[in-house]
């Protein structure tokens, strides 16, 4: 192996490079990052070629955030466009073997720190581009040429991203026409398990991973190419529940890469054994329970839901591998799927959307929902959000309705407490009852006792005689 100025390994994977240890920040939340991989003819590849396009590490100034965009080319003989998407998940981890560089998630919202440790020992991203695209030919031996540019230049970056989008909006696309009960296996991913360590992806037709990043061509094209790899082929086993996406096979894949932690998967319900979540999710769903509506952030999104939480809170409770009632993380292309969590209603169910996420997945919101699914400029509350509701008539609020009559019900059926006399004696001369709340007299030689608005649990009552004191 060749010699590099930081040590490589993949203990280094879920190492934290934090705010007061780093030294540049690359992309994230304050600016824009963006990893592509291409297929491209070997004559066009300049193997192991690392262009700086933009200040290179030398030239940045300490604490600052930096644009950042890696574009990697890929070349050898079973290289294809299908396998773009795969070796392009495979940059989370080989950075991240790297020591002091941090990497999180994926495409075009890429977040990267390099530590001060590291940054001492090199003084350009030559050495760090190299070591990445050594042990992508090393662990993918179909990769036989490779080299790769590194943009820090705003502009450039800009004009990288503009170009992506539409790439990936074609490798999105192409599972429009295909889905789950077309095919016999479903792929399963594992890439965020030093992260997550009981997260079990799962990518079918109808349900994209959660980073975004692979979808149903993806995975066979990677299990096929690498079957010892982290993209494996889950035979679908019978099925148990079509609305909900329950299989045989994927909760025998569940249980089994869970250690036992689930022992269930349903693929489109957000209430009943949801999905597990990794933490590279692209867009995360929470319940709003004062509604009974669903809400959705995506990771961009600065500021805070109508229950008071932004993402990055919202989306530590939910990663880490969970399956967490009331939260989901999902891909963005899930939005598109027929089957958006329709076990729990759809979009019927969907309340509210950031404005930015809204206008992005805007052709994929039924037309007859798009006005009544409030964004941050509807609502930045429960209450701002459900006068909105009401005011749009959106279809949770005839849930409301149906909610509010069988409370009603229910405390009809509460409001009488009978306490029969008998076995009791009757009360000898002289006892009287303590006062109780209208207190009636009972048909049948008892007591009635009818307490109203009120519930309650007796486990033991014991009424007896007061002996006055002589």
């Amino acid at each position: 192996m060749a010699e590099f100025p930081f040590e490589i390994s993949p203990m280094f994977e879920g190492e934290r490079v934090r705010k007061e240890g780093m030294f540049v920040e690359l992309g994230g939340p304050k600016s824009l990052g963006l990893e592509l991989v291409r297929a491209k003819p070997m004559d066009e590849i300049e193997d192991d070629k690392v262009t700086i396009v933009g200040p290179d590490l030398k030239e940045m100034e300490e604490g600052k955030t930096y644009p950042w965009a890696m574009i990697f080319n890929i070349g050898g003989e079973l290289v294809e466009p299908d396998l773009e998407s795969v070796v392009e998940r495979r940059v989370h981890d080989f950075i991240n073997y790297c020591q002091g560089i941090m990497h999180l998630n994926q495409r075009y919202d890429v977040w990267m720190r390099v530590s001060k440790d590291t940054a001492a020992k090199m003084d350009s991203f030559e050495p760090f581009g190299q070591a990445v695209m050594m042990l992508f030919k090393t662990e993918l031996p179909f990769i036989e040429k490779m080299q790769v540019t590194f943009y820090t230049e705003q502009a450039e970056v800009e004009k990288q991203l503009e170009e992506a989008k539409a790439i990936f909006k074609a490798r999105d696309e192409r599972t429009k026409d295909l889905h789950d009960e077309d095919v016999d296996v479903f792929y399963g991913c594992t890439l965020c398990q030093s992260f997550a360590p009981t997260n079990v992806c799962v990518v079918s037709p109808d349900r994209v991973s959660l980073c975004g990043a692979i979808n149903w061509f993806d995975g066979r094209a990677a299990a096929k190419v690498d079957p010892e790899g982290p993209q494996f082929e889950i035979t679908k086993g019978d099925l148990i529940d079509a609305e909900k996406g329950e299989y045989t096979g994927v909760n025998d894949i569940a249980k089994k890469l869970s250690a036992g932690e689930f022992d269930k998967i349903k693929l489109h319900s957000f209430f009943d054994a949801p999905h597990t979540s990794c933490g590279c999710f692209e867009v995360v769903g929470f319940y709003i329970p004062e509604v009974d509506g669903i809400g959705w952030v995506n990771r961009e999104y600065q500021g805070m839901a109508p229950n008071g939480i932004g993402f990055s809170t919202m989306a530590g409770q939910t990663g880490g591998g969970k399956q967490i009632v009331g939260f989901l993380g999902i891909g963005i292309n899930y939005f598109y799927s027929p089957k958006f969590i329709q076990a729990d209603g759809g979009w019927n169910r969907v309340v509210w959307l950031p404005s930015m996420l809204k206008d992005k997945i805007a052709e994929t919101i039924p037309e007859d929902l798009k006005d009544k699914i409030a964004t941050e400029n509807d609502a930045t509350d429960i209450e701002s959000l459900k006068a909105f509701l009401q005011e749009k008539g959106h279809p949770v609020v005839a849930t409301w309705a149906a909610a509010e009559e069988e409370e009603e019900e229910e405390e009809e059926e509460e409001e009488e407490v009978a306490v029969a006399a008998a076995p009791m004696m009757m009360p000898a001369a002289g006892f009287q009852m303590p006062a109780m709340p209208m207190m009636s007299g009972g048909s049948s030689g008892g007591i009635k006792l009818t307490f109203k608005n009120a519930k309650i649990t007796i486990d033991k009552m014991i009424i007896s005689e007061k002996k006055e004191k002589k």
